[in-house]
């Protein structure tokens, strides 16, 4: 486990890629924005981007719907 802030919040995350914590999260990595240290990460490349201790994360996602 690592610790990471996530939106703010500190968290306990297994290590691994950010693709693995937004799955993790019950997110479609298809439909969420990641910004790691004030950088966005290409969605193309969350599976690539490891997570590292103390690593602050923001994960926003799209939601539908309207009238």
């Amino acid at each position: 486990m690592i610790s990471v802030i996530l939106n703010g919040e500190p968290r306990q995350v297994r290590a691994g890629s950010i693709a693995d914590l937004v799955a993790s999260l019950g997110l479609d990595a298809k439909k969420v924005a990641v910004e790691r240290n004030r950088e966005i990460v290409p969605r193309s490349t969350l599976a690539d981007v490891a997570l590292a201790d103390g690593d602050a994360l923001e994960i926003v996602h799209f939601v539908g719907g309207g009238c």
